[in-house]
């Protein structure tokens, strides 16, 4: 059994992103790997599907490889669009399709959350529409790492005046090339700004390894997920600075790290398992386009 805490650090915090690089695999394998992960004895760890709304057709003939004990969870992913025009017509079409799938079998599919990309020219009052549109489904809205904490600010003030489940915020993290890997500065910012705001956050791409790590694929150093994770937490816990925050996202030694049933710490820092899962609800997933390969990396650190 892995440690209270780090089970609660970890605890559906992986969407299976399989269908994008550096995977990129087709819908039928993707699936079929979901619907084996989700029997797996490490599926607590598993979130959601994450499947453009584009492929949501195409899905349906798979649905049976799903039961209404371990159902489709969906990680809606609406397109990219430029201008707020586009923005507010992709929405729209979004959200039909989204309501079309969930209406499509009950039992087996079903949609937790939308992710999609915010133009920069999106106001206050386009999200106001946003959430009109989308009604009670939790959004997050992706925004790079140079707008990250004018997004926030935008989404703690649609949020401080909404009755309404909150807008989220999602950070790229990686991919396949270098240059899109943020620094640990910019993604401390956007650890810090939420842990004032409370606006919750999600990562995507290049967060496959538990700590951070020189790669020679990507040719640069990928960032951790328990370093990602594990300083959000402790960010919103302690109140740190974005200098804090950027010394453990930068930490490469796993001996910084303790588990054990009662705290998580880093260094001399700690935060006990409760107040890890009150925390989590501000700092919600990530996306991997593996599944097996982040469990394989905390089996080699004898975390799992």
């Amino acid at each position: 059994m892995p440690a209270a805490s780090l089970r609660a650090l970890l605890e559906h915090s992986i969407d299976y992103a399989g269908l994008f690089p550096p995977c990129g695999l087709e819908l039928e394998p993707a699936l079929t790997n979901q619907a084996g992960y989700v029997r797996l004895p490490d599926s607590w760890m598993l979130n959601a599907f994450v499947l453009p709304v584009g492929q949501f057709d195409a899905a349906k003939q798979f649905l049976p490889q799903f039961d209404p004990m371990r159902p489709l969870r969906i990680s809606a992913l609406g397109p990219k669009t430029e201008n707020a025009a586009a923005f507010r017509d992709a929405l729209l079409k979004t959200d039909a399709a989204i309501r079309s799938l969930s209406a499509h079998n009950v039992d087996l599919v079903s949609i937790s959350q939308l992710e999609m990309f915010l133009p920069a020219e999106v106001d206050s009052s386009l999200l106001e529409e946003a959430r009109s549109i989308v009604g009670s489904l939790p959004v997050f809205w992706e925004a790079p790492a140079e707008r990250a904490e004018r997004t926030i600010a935008l989404l703690s003030e649609h949020n401080s005046n909404a009755s309404h489940p909150t807008f989220g915020y999602k950070m790229r993290t990686g991919g396949v090339t270098a240059d899109a890997f943020p620094t640990s500065a910019q993604i401390a910012s956007a650890l810090v700004v939420p842990a004032t705001h409370l606006v919750p956050i999600k990562f995507t791409a290049g967060l496959h390894h538990p700590l951070r790590q020189y790669r020679e694929e990507v040719q640069t150093k990928m960032h951790g997920f328990l370093n990602v994770l594990g300083a959000a937490v402790l960010a919103a816990e302690h109140r740190w600075d974005a200098a804090q925050t950027t010394a453990m996202l930068a930490d490469e030694a796993v001996n910084s790290f303790k588990f054990d049933d009662e705290f998580f710490g880093w260094r001399d820092w700690k935060i006990d398992f409760e107040r890890i899962r009150d925390r989590r609800r501000f700092v919600t997933s990530f996306g991997s386009c593996s599944f097996d390969e982040p469990r394989e990396d905390l089996r080699a650190l004898k975390l799992l």
